[in-house]
């Protein structure tokens, strides 16, 4: 259950962050749900891959290039989903910045916590 309000969390926090931000464009809700299902999928499969992948380079960087990582994930997420559109790759930076900023702030409203209650 804790999985579903995720999900529909951050799906709200696409459609905020799409608001806010000219460069991107999501259709309606169910894309922005497609959109938050797909980049939770990505974060627990495709970007360990990708970190794994990027290792002597995020160590020279102090950790920044995870950053990119986001990015290129957006922009992956961008190219899976018609009805969700990125302008560049600096909008992919941005929104992935302004998702996390959203969802950290709805899950506080709604008291959903990542803690497992015992």
């Amino acid at each position: 259950m804790n999985f579903i309000i995720n999900i529909i969390v951050s799906a709200i926090a696409v459609l905020i962050a799409a608001h806010l931000l000219p460069g991107i464009h999501v259709d309606s809700f169910t894309t922005a749900l497609l959109v938050a299902v797909l980049l939770a999928f990505m974060n627990s499969i495709v970007k360990p891959i990708l970190t794994i992948l990027t290792i002597p380079i995020t160590l020279v960087t102090l950790g920044l290039f995870l950053i990119v990582i986001n990015g290129v994930i957006i922009i992956m997420t961008d190219k899976l989903i018609d009805g969700f559109e990125v302008k560049s790759f600096w909008w992919a930076l941005v929104f992935s910045f302004i998702l996390s900023i959203t969802t950290s702030i709805l899950n506080a409203l709604l008291g959903n916590n990542d803690k497992r209650e015992e």
